[in-house]
């Protein structure tokens, strides 16, 4: 009985063992050509794939051109300029030592800060036409130098706007303590300069060298938290905090020299709106496109390649604009102070680029005009009274 049992189980088992054998037969082969590359539906009908949902690189070869012409042209003229104008104010300063004032000393850094600044632009210019080549170390050098110098500049345009301020608005507390002035727009200034370094610090850890299409290039290498830091300080240290306190600081000197009786309130007024115009254009819509590229990189928003390339080229341009203020600080700050400019004119003549009959003709013509006026200003070491 237990024998007849197992053979009948043996027999079910090798028929069952048959059926699978001849249902896996019936399988067709399977077809790699197809099945890893083509997709199809029920009814086995080829289903043409969508490749604009895929993301492709954005191909920037006209950007680059652009840079390569613009950038080094507008640079090579930015530097030219700055060194000139910057150089003879240092020239002057040194030459005949007269740091007498706050706001001779001011001068005097922000004259070294736009040179320190423009020192770095050929480099940029190198970077833009063909790539970095000149080693990791002097790309984070660089890097740093230009940072700092940013910073302390604009720093030292609200330092300037403060004492001015004093010097108007509080002239009698101002006059008090002339005495330790000088020593006090030092301490200002080093602190400016120590302060501007430490904001520096991100370039310094996070530049380098990085290859990018076969060409190796000086870049910040950030991630979103860095990116908003720099973007954060250098919007509201390197534009909102120096503007606001010139805003105000000016706003008062011109409602004081409204109420003066001076023959030169109308000019001093003048070369107020000058100067904060002047920062206005050529500085707000560089920080305004860099406000717009940081919140479009953190979000993400941007994803057409046409408009990533009209941002690029939106912020070489605002930033080359504001580039040029480094060649007017010179006229806007030193040049326009009555013994500044006679100083410059001595050095001028000691250097044969004017005779004396000339430097003399001049002096005499300047002195003879404003004998003429009535002029009742008083003079500082720099500039009029009310001369901002």
């Amino acid at each position: 009985m237990t024998a007849s049992v197992g053979s009948v189980i043996q027999t079910v088992l090798i028929l069952g063992m048959i059926s699978q054998l001849s249902i896996c037969s019936t399988v067709p082969p399977l077809d790699l050509t197809t099945t890893m590359y083509d997709d199809y539906d029920s009814t086995d009908e080829l289903v043409s794939v969508d490749y604009d949902q895929f993301v492709q690189q954005c191909q920037k070869a006209d950007v680059r051109s652009f840079r390569q012409s613009f950038l080094p042209a507008i640079y090579a003229v930015i530097t030219v300029l700055g060194f000139l104008g910057n150089g003879l104010v240092v020239i002057t300063y040194i030459y005949f030592k007269r740091l007498k004032t706050m706001t001779d000393v001011y001068l005097l850094n922000l004259a070294l800060a736009d040179l320190l600044f423009l020192f770095t632009l050929p480099f940029w210019a190198v970077n833009v036409v063909k790539q970095w080549v000149f080693g990791p170390v002097m790309c984070k050098t660089v890097f740093v130098l230009y940072r700092v110098s940013f910073f302390s500049g604009m720093l030292l345009l609200m330092c300037i706007s403060i004492d001015r301020y004093f010097s108007i608005v509080r002239a009698a507390s101002a006059h008090r303590h002339r005495s330790k002035a000088v020593y006090y727009s030092k301490i200002v200034s080093v602190c400016v300069w120590l302060f501007s370094f430490v904001l520096s610090m991100p370039e310094l850890l996070y530049s380098g060298q990085k290859r990018i299409d076969n060409g190796l290039f000086c870049k910040m290498n950030l991630d979103n938290s860095t990116v908003l830091f720099t973007a954060g300080t250098q919007l509201a240290v390197g534009f909102l905090i120096p503007f606001v306190v010139m805003l105000f600081c000016y706003c008062v000197i011109i409602k004081t020299l409204l109420l003066a009786r001076n023959f030169e309130k109308n000019k001093a007024i003048k070369v107020v709106f000058a100067v904060v115009l002047v920062f206005l254009l050529f500085q707000l819509p560089y920080n305004s496109v860099m406000l717009i590229d940081t919140i479009n990189d953190v979000n993400a928003t941007v994803t057409k390649c046409e408009a990533s390339k009209r941002m690029n080229i939106a912020i070489d341009v605002t930033k080359s604009l504001a580039y040029v203020r480094c060649c007017l600080n010179p006229f806007l700050y030193a040049f326009i102070g009555v013994k500044f400019r006679n100083d410059l004119l001595k050095l001028m003549k000691e250097m044969g680029c004017m005779s004396t009959e000339q430097l003399v003709k001049y002096t005499h013509f300047k002195a003879t005009l404003t004998s003429k006026r009535g002029s009742t200003v008083t003079d500082t070491d720099s500039t009029t009274t009310f001369s901002p």
